[in-house]
């Protein structure tokens, strides 16, 4: 299969169990693919409405500015199939950049509108900070009596390393929604989840072994196993 220039080799999808990533032609979608083969989910990476209406569950992945990820987005002509997925309960996991477009806006390079599913904001690390924020790096857990079925973070010790790349970072005007921080010159908010929604701004496909999990346990929230 070729989607935007990347191969992903897709074995007998049961639309009940197949996972959809939104291809809109930001970044990480082949290894986001691959990991998630590699813990037994089976995938498609698309920009199709209909594939997100069939999808148990959908991942938003990315790389790079907010703005042009919106471009791109309006412009792949799937956001309405996006929301409209998110309101009726599927669940959704941004990774990185796709866990900035879920909010309401960004200052990255001026004020760019999100998509408003999780109300906040996206800000730069304060001046005298090095950026990006490049490498592993630990998240604490903020939550500390989860329930399983909703819990990301299930089997991930208490401030374990995943690999971090980014310049800006989420502000939610709920803080009830954050689950882990991690700490770059500030405390920010690394991982969130809202009913349906989860978000990190790490790289889980680039975090080895317990990147991996965290895909697992999406997956299991997903109700595919």
């Amino acid at each position: 299969m070729n989607s935007g220039g990347y191969f992903v080799k897709i074995i007998s999808i049961r639309e009940k169990d197949m996972i959809a990533i939104i291809d809109y032609k930001m970044g990480n979608l082949r290894s986001v693919a691959k990991a998630m083969e590699k813990v037994g989910a089976e995938v498609l990476v698309t920009a199709k409405a209909k594939d997100l209406k069939r999808a148990r569950a959908i991942i938003l992945p990315g790389v790079g500015a907010f703005g042009q990820g919106m471009k791109h987005l309006k412009e792949s002509g799937i956001i309405p199939a996006l929301l409209e997925e998110v309101k009726s309960g599927k669940p959704l996991l941004g990774i990185c950049l796709g866990l900035q477009l879920l909010f309401t806006e960004s200052e990255e390079h001026g004020r760019y509108k999100g998509l408003d599913i999780i109300k906040g904001e996206v800000k730069r690390f304060p001046q005298n900070i090095k950026v990006p924020h490049m490498g592993w790096n630990n998240v604490k857990s903020k939550v500390k009596s989860q329930k399983s079925k909703i819990d990301i973070l299930k089997g991930i010790p208490d401030s374990a390393y995943f690999y971090f790349v980014h310049s800006y970072y989420v502000v939610p005007e709920d803080k009830s929604i954050i689950v882990a921080t991690t700490e770059y010159g500030i405390e920010f908010a690394s991982v969130i989840q809202k009913d349906n929604i989860w978000g990190v701004q790490f790289h889980p496909e680039k975090s080895q072994e317990l990147g991996l999990r965290i895909l697992r346990n999406f997956v299991k929230i997903s109700g595919v196993w």
